[in-house]
């Protein structure tokens, strides 16, 4: 829920900035530059609430950086209790409604990071006993961005939040592949012909097809975990450009010691600030990895849609489960809809890589200012992704059945039978065989008895499941 949108008392606090004063209605725990940023970039309609767990990461970090100041005697101690008590708060979700700046911002994420400032400011000044707006008992710039830069800020709030979520995507990525192992168990003695080119090819069996892509998508558990840790690395401590500037010499490792106790992460300091600053590498590596993932998902769901096609005139292989009725025009129709829309949350996977390597290209200097529609592509694609593993596992992937009778009976017509007699026939022959069952309209098992060319029983040897679907030693007559 966005506070913006209830219904207010018309009360408000003056605040000010550099540009001057603005009323901030008292219900709102975010202040001037929050209400201007809301002003501002009315964009994407995207929140910074719809994020949660990047809002959990701003209140880590600023956590941590108390911590450190505290310990370093920058702070006052009954302030930066307030702002740690605030920010424990914040984790817990008691004031998502207030992060209200739209995702897609200018500025390279100030907006993002001054509404955290204002937030857990306000709430630590109600802790302290004061009212909200009275920053001379605790101050959004100078007492909970202390020893902070957006720039340093803001991008470890982003990794943070961003492991976290990988982490969730990862689970769902994990129950997605358990139902194709359960698929490929259910589905092992079901014969069926494959195909290559959408052409006939070698007999396998529906479970082999079905274990082929949990094995597809479990590439892809380690590959997100590999480029994920790049996030590991953080510049908390650069301040603006990485030179550490306004901040105490020991406050960066002191500041990563907290965020490694807070987190429950490994973070470590990057080697360069100035580079890690700058850098947005890591974001381009995961975005890359997700795309990865969404082409797999698209590509199986390709095949679902097509292995389900008919039911009278496709391949009628598989039967999906009925979702909802497919027209409203054409009675009966049953479309494949969750395979459709885990097709479309790929397309739009596959576009978010492309704005983020757009957005990352065009960093400048000592600061990538477009990280916010990174940020933004991001969290986007792994929603997406998570919603639609999850939708596909159970609604689509967990009711598949199989039509076991149209499957043999594509296999013992199908011209590509002719394939697995080849080395016992030789190629002429099984040449000779295709062409004319193609002439013929006949099929290859019916062809090799009619020309005497096996006894029934060789034949049936030979095309018994557990004969076509793997290596096996043979002696050619």
């Amino acid at each position: 829920m966005d506070i913006t949108k209830r219904q207010l008392s018309g009360k408000t606090r003056t605040e000010h900035d550099l540009l001057g004063n603005k009323e901030v209605p008292v219900e709102y725990y975010f202040g001037v530059q929050t209400m201007r940023a809301l002003e501002n970039f009315n964009i994407s309609r995207v929140r910074l609430h719809f994020f949660p767990e990047l809002i959990k990461a701003l209140a880590m970090v600023k956590e941590a950086a108390a911590c450190a100041n505290r310990d370093l005697g920058l702070i006052d101690g009954h302030v930066a209790q307030a702002i740690i008590e605030a920010c424990e708060e914040v984790r817990q979700g008691k004031f998502d409604e207030h992060f209200v700046v739209d995702m897609v911002q200018g500025g390279a994420g100030t907006s993002t990071n001054m509404n955290a400032n204002e937030v857990i400011a306000n709430r630590a000044l109600e802790i302290l006993g004061h009212q909200r707006g009275e920053y001379k008992y605790c101050h959004p710039n100078n007492d909970v961005n202390m020893s902070q830069s957006t720039n340093d800020a803001y991008p470890t709030a982003v990794k943070i939040a961003l492991i976290n979520s990988i982490t969730k995507l990862q689970a769902s990525l994990k129950w997605l592949v358990e139902a194709f192992h359960a698929k490929g168990a259910e589905f092992a003695h079901v014969i069926k012909m494959g195909r290559t080119q959408l052409q006939d090819a070698v007999p396998m069996t529906l479970g082999q097809e079905f274990e082929a892509y949990a094995a597809n998508l479990a590439e892809e558990v380690e590959r997100l975990e590999q480029n994920y840790k790049l996030f590991l690395e953080v510049n908390m401590g650069a301040t603006a450009i990485g030179t550490g500037i306004n901040a105490d010499p020991d406050y960066s490792p002191l500041c990563i010691k907290y965020l490694r106790e807070i987190t429950g992460l490994p973070v470590v300091a990057a080697t360069n600030m100035i580079e890690a600053t700058n850098d947005t590498g890591a974001f381009v590596m995961n975005s890359s990895a997700l795309k990865r993932l969404a082409v797999k998902l698209s590509k199986i769901c390709n095949d679902l849609r097509l292995l389900s096609s008919g039911p009278r005139t496709g391949l009628n292989e598989i039967n999906l489960p009925p979702m909802q009725p497919g027209s409203s025009i054409m009675p009966g129709k049953v479309n494949p809809v969750i395979p459709e829309v885990v097709n479309q949350v790929a397309f739009k996977v596959i576009g978010n890589d492309l704005t983020v390597t757009i957005a990352a290209e065009a960093g400048q200097l000592e600061l990538n200012v477009m990280e916010p529609i990174i940020v933004h592509s991001l969290f986007e694609s792994i929603d997406l992704l998570s919603n639609g593993m999850n939708t596909l596992r159970d609604r689509c992937v967990a009711g598949i059945t199989a039509n076991e009778e149209v499957c043999r009976r594509l296999v013992y017509n199908s011209i590509g039978l002719v394939t697995a007699l080849n080395p016992y026939l030789g190629y002429e022959t099984s040449t000779e065989l295709a062409k004319t069952a193609l002439e013929t309209g006949k099929g290859i098992y019916d062809l090799v008895l009619e020309k005497k060319l096996m006894s029934k029983e060789e034949l049936d040897n030979v095309l018994s499941p557990e004969n076509m679907i793997k290596p096996r030693k043979f002696h050619r007559k």
